[in-house]
């Protein structure tokens, strides 16, 4: 089991001159952190026009400061939207070697297509177009990374044959994920070759299954990249406190702001009436679980409490098939940041010498 942290990078208003400036430093400030506890993966999300709710339009320079600030933490670009209006794929491509490079080969790659009608319609992009669209870029992407000379001539795009420059640290090339929020696109994955990118999760035992059925697909796959990558990564809040009644009550808290935040947004599907997203919302079964027990009781599959009880519930989630977590630490600024690092160095000293993860002792030491 590997761990890592996952950024919206919410701001709450009132805004003034320096908030998002704040926000975005207490976000590297746990990026530091987690680096020298031994966490494995730092992902980063790009959304665009979502007011409070997330402010990271440009991960790819978030996740060069990070890895500009770190030495060992890998670097998820998680996700590249793959819709033409939103990026195109030969800059995807160049922008994520790039990255590559800058952080010594440590990029992990995700890849989407946006679940918004408010970023979907904002960009005036066809919600019936970009699955076609990611399809294609998840196909194209590796090749332009790999192949000397590409050209191409498609559905999204069309480019004669160019040095697409420059390549990636990595060889053959970094590995490819896909955002998985609707039932389904997790078989999406399986059939491409792609890792799972959990930004959902029910109860374990549909998950067991979902996974299951993932791994029995990918071993027949058909990879778009040089390489099957065979991995389930999913998200997750963290709050781990010595007192598990307080531990449960602020996680609850985090767990609620950031429920209330994501209910706010238009999803493509209320707006524009198609069958290429299924889903009613984003991060669905997660804001679910997050509001489904009384105050003071944790929802089934929550890391939030001491560590003992955090404990438990990652070892669930790994007997179901789970090979990484992601954690959300914070939702608009509604935890203090000193107790979002007390929260992760506790973890680390507690929780991931139980997974086999044993980080420097200096680097958890309570401060």
């Amino acid at each position: 089991m590997k761990f890592g942290l996952f950024f919206e990078i919410s701001v709450p208003r009132p805004w003034g001159p320096d908030t998002e400036y704040r926000v975005y430093q207490n976000c590297l400030e746990q990026v530091r952190l987690a680096d020298e506890l031994g966490f494995d993966q730092v992902w980063a999300v790009e959304h665009h026009f979502l007011e409070e709710y997330s402010h990271c339009s440009a991960p790819e320079l978030f996740l060069t400061a990070c890895a500009m600030q770190t030495k060992h933490i890998r670097v998820g670009h998680g996700i590249v939207v793959c819709v033409p209006q939103f990026n195109h794929p030969i800059r995807v491509a160049e922008r994520a070697a790039v990255l590559d490079i800058l952080s010594g080969g440590r990029l992990e790659f995700g890849t989407g297509r946006s679940a918004t009608w408010t970023e979907l319609g904002g960009f005036q992009a066809d919600p019936d177009e970009t699955k076609k669209t990611w399809d294609e870029y998840v196909r194209v992407i590796p090749k332009m990374w790999t192949q000397e000379r590409f050209g191409y001539r498609g559905r999204a795009f069309s480019m004669p044959k160019r040095a697409v420059l420059p390549k990636p640290y990595q060889k053959p090339h970094p590995p490819m994920w896909v955002a998985v929020t609707s039932p389904g696109t997790e078989l999406d994955a399986a059939e491409r070759g792609l890792g799972s990118l959990g930004l959902t999760f029910g109860g374990f035992a549909e998950q067991e299954q979902r996974i299951a059925e993932y791994r029995r697909r990918i071993r027949s796959c058909e990879p778009v990249g040089e390489f099957v990558n065979e991995q389930v990564n999913t998200v997750n809040f963290l709050f781990c406190h010595e007192d598990r009644e307080y531990a449960i009550r602020t996680g609850q808290r985090l767990a609620g702001t950031f429920n209330y935040l994501a209910e706010q947004l238009l999803t493509a599907r209320q707006a524009y009436p198609t069958r290429s997203y299924p889903s009613l919302g984003l991060l669905p079964a997660l804001r679910r679980e997050a509001t489904s027990a009384p105050e003071g009781q944790v929802p089934e599959g929550l890391c939030i409490g001491d560590p003992d009880r955090i404990v438990d519930v990652i070892k669930k989630w790994e007997s179901v098939g789970v090979d990484r977590i992601n954690f959300l630490l914070n939702a608009i600024e509604t935890i203090p940041q000193e107790e979002v690092l007390a929260s992760l160095r506790l973890f680390a000293r507690e929780v991931m010498p139980k997974f086999g993860v044993r980080p420097p002792a200096a680097a958890v030491e309570v401060s």
